[in-house]
């Protein structure tokens, strides 16, 4: 009969260990998105220099125009189902943090930096997709990107290219 609560114990113990790494893990994506300012584009407001805290990198309405390729609006990287990464598993997070490219096979916006992005550490990559797949889903669909010579509904800063 002392098999049971040693037993009872040690799946408690094993649960405990399992949650205090699941926290370090959600965390650790936390400071990787700090560190990787995710937040300087994809968050309400931070282009204005006025960021809106309560809905943490739900995209933005203000766009990037790059020259010869259009405009791309920052999307929306929480978790909700229709205008966030809902949707994505977090192997879909990591392909595009990783190699630019979406689950729909879509690349991501140039003013994204993938490619710095590509040497994070399977960890640090899973990491940060589990972070983001925590967020609070918050409803807030960023507008289309805007096509070379198509009129643009939202405003946008043009990225200058040097010579």
């Amino acid at each position: 009969m002392r098999i049971l609560p040693a037993l009872a114990l040690a799946a408690a113990a094993v649960a405990l260990t399992g949650a205090a790494q699941a926290q370090d893990r959600l965390a650790r994506g936390k400071y990787l998105a700090a560190i990787m300012d995710c937040g300087g584009c994809h968050m309400p407001g931070a282009l204005t220099g006025k960021p809106d805290m309560t809905r943490m990198l739900a995209g933005e309405s203000i766009g990037f125009e790059i020259p010869g390729l259009g405009i791309f609006y920052p999307p929306n990287l929480t978790s909700d189902p229709d205008t966030g990464l809902g949707k994505w598993s977090q192997a879909d997070i990591v392909k595009a943090v990783r190699t630019g490219v979406r689950p729909d096979g879509r690349e991501l916006a140039p003013a994204m930096p993938w490619r710095a992005y590509a040497a994070l550490s399977d960890s640090d990559a899973r990491a940060l997709a589990a972070y983001l797949k925590s967020l609070k889903p918050v409803a807030n669909k960023v507008p289309a990107m805007v096509g070379t010579g198509q009129t643009a509904k939202a405003p946008y800063m043009t990225v200058v290219v040097p010579k």
